[in-house]
């Protein structure tokens, strides 16, 4: 069964009880980055939150009579690894009332948005890695290490204007990679998304 048509819990239940590997593995690829970013918000921890991840589809591996009622895989999975992370966030400090209280309401409507957010995330993410060289070295040290300009021109023996030149160059490319993704499709959306990201 194509991973794009698993939306209900009987359709991953009928891959994984064929032992159908390969689609099994090409559904987890699909959510596992994004699944990683939700987690990470709350946990603050990457590699505590790709554990989070791994152990939710483990589950569903492992446990597939358990999604049978569920008609949307995509929220049960987002709400899985949500309140994974709670529980973790939980057992390391007190957590806040209004959390678990979130954590029970989550919309449709909300699970579909997080999604897409991701996506395009980890779409960005990509693209950037597809950046020249020198140009992505640079972004990086700006957007991920937060390194100023001035910091980054030091490093790297260059001047500040060369810094300027790449991570305007930079930013132009993934704007339009992120506002041409899907022909256009939710344009205004990855613009609220793109300001988020401090890409305008």
């Amino acid at each position: 069964m194509d991973n794009m048509r698993i939306v209900t819990g009987n359709d991953l239940i009928a891959i994984i009880n064929k032992g159908q590997t390969n689609a099994f593995a090409q559904f987890y690829t699909l959510y596992f980055q994004k699944l990683i970013l939700v987690s990470d918000n709350y946990v603050k921890d990457v590699f505590i939150a790709e554990e989070i991840v791994q152990d939710a589809f483990l589950k569903l591996w492992e446990a597939p009579q358990s999604i049978e009622a569920v008609k949307s895989i995509k929220s049960y999975l987002y709400k899985a690894v949500i309140n994974a992370s709670l529980n973790y966030v939980s057992r390391q400090k007190s957590i806040e009332q209004h959390h678990e209280k979130i954590a029970s309401d989550f919309s449709e409507e909300y699970i579909l948005e997080l999604d897409e957010e991701n996506e395009l995330i980890v779409f960005l993410r990509k693209e950037i890695d597809k950046l020249p060289s020198k140009c992505q070295k640079i972004f990086k040290m700006n957007r991920y290490d937060g390194l100023k300009y001035k910091d980054i021109a030091q490093i790297l023996n260059i001047s500040e204007r060369t810094v300027e030149n790449h991570i305007a160059n930079a930013l132009k490319t993934l704007r339009e990679a992120a506002l041409n993704v899907n022909n256009g499709v939710n344009r205004s959306k990855n613009y609220y998304i793109l300001f988020q990201l401090y890409l305008f």
